[in-house]
């Protein structure tokens, strides 16, 4: 059975409410993994993983423990690309998948756009996460679970 790990420093928390309930109803092992406490309940699926601070330290750790056919959610493209190299599957909170064929591109776009926001161009930020967004992430884990699980 693959492993769900989660980037859960910027993971929102229906969006780890959801992970966690999925995680208990299919037995599935789920690690949270931060650089501060993630409050979570007891469970023998669920996990809290808490890394030394420090820049990416989460990540790292993340990239050094996931294995081929894993999960990873996150929305980080730096990290996600790392984890498809090690043949890592990844999900955003919002149900995306991202892959081999569109990581790179989204890399490339985040990479501009932070050149864009370096230069005072206002870029605006990621759109709030909204209940469609809440039911398509739930949608796409339930799918993913019960094709690999």
């Amino acid at each position: 059975m693959p492993t769900l790990w989660v980037d859960a420093d910027a993971c929102p928390k229906v969006a780890r409410d959801i992970i966690i309930r999925a995680a208990e109803r299919t037995s599935t092992d789920a690690w949270f993994v931060a650089n501060h406490t993630v409050p979570l309940p007891r469970s023998a699926w669920v996990k809290a993983l808490a890394v030394s601070q420090g820049f990416d330290a989460a990540d790292d750790e993340i990239v050094e423990r996931i294995q081929a056919n894993d999960l990873l959610i996150t929305s980080d493209l730096p990290l996600a690309m790392s984890a498809i190299e090690r043949g890592a599957k990844v999900m955003t909170t919002r149900g995306e998948a991202l892959n081999a064929n569109n990581i790179r591109a989204r890399v490339q776009m985040r990479d501009f756009m932070e050149t864009m926001r370096a230069s005072g161009e206002h870029t605006g930020g990621p759109k709030g996460y909204t209940d469609a967004d809440r039911r398509e992430f739930a949608n796409a884990l339930d799918r993913w679970l019960a094709k690999n699980g």
